[in-house]
């Protein structure tokens, strides 16, 4: 019995003496660890090796000012609300009129439309998205009434467009569309002629092109000018608020 319990305590001894040596040689390779790391001495395996691991993800940075610059110089070709010439501000808005985005973005517009008077001026670019199947006749209709019928009666089909589609891809047909045209102030006959000569996809799709040069990727994608130059973009639908505090910078 003595035999046994002795070489068992013989036993304990070493397991024990071998915990307290391992440990003792983990800690001390971290504290070497943290000493080489705070020299900047850490061996070029571990630095690599450290290398190796996955990044934290970054915040999404947005395009600058030289990718900005690709944008097409506003002119009386565009659509727009306010004078681009004498505003300190234009919000050039690259748009899709059957994305849920825009629609909620549409009266953040107008607010600051509204609350800046004249220093602010909207400028209003086709942007339909493909998965929107109704949104490229949508965006060639309004290209049709501009042509029909001018400025004032295009801007109030994009409003009238806003307050009836659900912004579900279909939210408005076809034959809806032209009606909304004749709301606007068109002529229906003429704009249906327009719209099936397909005449306007070509212009939209030049739009679209130049918008996504500049650095817009989606709707809705507002880049903001001063001076005649591209400053930054707004990135969706952004509260009044945030909208506020960009054009702040530029507005004094």
């Amino acid at each position: 019995m003595s035999e046994k319990k002795e070489g068992g305590n013989s036993l304990v001894i070493v397991v024990t003496a071998l915990v307290i040596f391992a440990a003792g040689w983990f800690g001390g390779s971290i504290w070497k660890e943290n000493k080489l790391l705070k020299s900047g001495t850490l061996p070029a395996a571990k630095q690599a090796a450290d290398k190796n691991q996955p990044n934290p993800p970054q915040k999404p940075q947005g395009p600058d000012e030289a990718q900005l610059g690709k944008m097409p110089k506003v002119t009386k070709e565009d659509h727009a609300l306010g004078d681009p010439e004498k505003a300190k501000v234009v919000l050039v808005e690259y748009s899709d009129l059957e994305c849920p985005f825009c629609k909620r973005f549409h009266p953040t517009v107008k607010k600051v439309l509204d609350e800046y008077g004249d220093k602010v001026a909207l400028v209003w670019r086709q942007y339909p998205l493909p998965f929107h199947q109704n949104a490229q006749k949508a965006a060639e209709t309004a290209e049709c009434v501009a042509k029909n019928a001018g400025n004032e009666a295009y801007w109030n089909y994009i409003e009238q467009y806003f307050e009836k589609t659900n912004s579900t891809g279909t939210g408005v047909s076809e034959d809806e569309m032209l009606d909304l045209a004749a709301k606007a102030g068109a002529d229906k006959a003429g704009v249906e002629k327009c719209v099936k000569s397909g005449e306007m996809a070509k212009k939209i799709k030049k739009q679209m092109e130049t918008g996504s040069a500049a650095g817009v990727s989606g709707t809705p994608g507002t880049i903001v000018v001063v001076e005649g130059q591209p400053k930054e973009l707004i990135p969706g639908a952004l509260p009044y608020e945030q909208v506020k505090q960009i054009i702040d910078k530029y507005v004094k």
